[in-house]
């Protein structure tokens, strides 16, 4: 499946690549850190870093914001909210909220990969409200009651 997003480079990434698919099969295009000074995220501390991109979402499309697992395990710094969600009505810069949950300071350096990006469609819930609900085998059984 494709789809069609426009993007608008703006001009603080005008040498940046665009978000690209790491390999062929990639589900995630990796994010670039479009920042005009090296940015040291002490352990703990957390902190905005903008794109250089914009992006005009199709209607019932979103873009998820992920962390990159390699920076994950290696250091530790991970997106905050993630997945963050772009809507489709929002044109406004695409800026990543960082953690770093590691024991060391982490350097985010210009044109940095940061973060992943995956646009997807989504369905808009009509909620009918009832009484009562369906029975399943599980029930209202809550946490570790698959197994784990």
């Amino acid at each position: 499946m494709t789809i069609t997003v426009s993007i608008q480079k703006l001009n603080h990434a005008r040498d940046l690549d665009l978000p690209f698919y790491a390999t062929e099969l990639s589900a995630g295009m990796d994010l670039s850190a479009a920042i005009a000074e090296d940015i040291i995220l002490n352990p703990g501390k957390r902190c905005l870093v903008p794109t250089g991109i914009s992006i005009e979402l199709p209607k019932g499309c979103e873009a998820q914001i992920r962390s990159r697992s390699g920076l994950s395990i290696k250091n530790g710094v991970i997106v905050l909210n993630a997945p963050g969600t772009i809507d489709a009505d929002y044109r406004g810069e695409i800026i990543v909220i960082m953690i770093n949950l590691g024991e060391e300071p982490f350097t985010i350096t210009r044109g940095m990969r940061i973060a992943q990006m995956i646009v997807a469609p989504f369905a808009k819930v009509e909620w009918q409200e009832n009484q009562n609900l369906s029975s399943t085998e599980r029930g209202a059984q809550r946490f570790g009651s698959t197994g784990l």
